[in-house]
């Protein structure tokens, strides 16, 4: 899918130079699904951001030419996750989200994981996602919606898994070691709860 290069964020201010581009393949793919690789262009035109934006199946980011390679590492990837969320706040509808289970069932469980119908809810605040397998339903908390979609998935991954497995015994979390970016999403997660449970500082009004 073409998403805008829309996305930019303010980087490091190396000098300015000429107008040359240098282009590097980053030789990993991105999160979001349909891409298969990144190819990132320094340019010392850009001294101020960083951006980036889908060419058919690759994923394009442009960076400063005197950033470190450590910085470019980093901006990768928080510009893989910025897109990410720009699709799945764009495409991930309920009928998106059925085509999407399937296709993951296809892709982790050779399809035996059926869903009878998948959507998202707005009365699950402490749980990312439910499953009845008695009725083959799946639904996932709208407080996903904006999530990478590696995140996304995740949790699709994990509900579809309860469909062949109903409980979080060692099989379960066997079938979830097919997804590849299980440790990661989880990770991401328990960041997100980790955060919403800090305290709020008070604001200089209130001091």
């Amino acid at each position: 899918m073409s998403v805008d290069p829309s996305p930019r964020v303010a980087g490091d201010t190396p000098p300015r130079g000429g107008g040359s581009q240098q282009r590097a393949p980053a030789g990993r793919p991105p999160r979001g699904s349909g891409t298969s690789a990144v190819e990132v262009r320094r340019s010392a035109r850009r001294s101020r951001t960083v951006s980036a934006y889908r060419e058919g199946d690759r994923t394009i980011v442009l960076i400063p030419a005197r950033m470190s390679e450590a910085e470019e590492r980093r901006w990768v990837t928080v510009m893989l996750d910025k897109l990410a969320a720009q699709e799945s706040r764009r495409v991930l509808g309920d009928s998106e989200l059925t085509q999407r289970a399937e296709r993951l069932s296809e892709q982790y469980f050779d399809g035996r994981a059926r869903p009878t119908s998948v959507r998202w809810v707005t009365n699950q605040n402490t749980r990312w996602g439910s499953c009845t397998p008695a009725e083959g339903s799946i639904r996932l908390s709208h407080r996903l919606q904006g999530m990478p979609e590696y995140v996304v998935d995740y949790v699709l991954v994990h509900e579809l898994a309860h469909l062949l497995v109903p409980g979080h015994g060692p099989r379960f979390w066997r079938l979830l070691e097919a997804y590849p970016r299980t440790e990661r999403a989880r990770g991401y997660l328990e960041g997100v709860v980790a955060a919403e449970r800090l305290p709020h500082l008070p604001t200089a009004g209130g001091e």
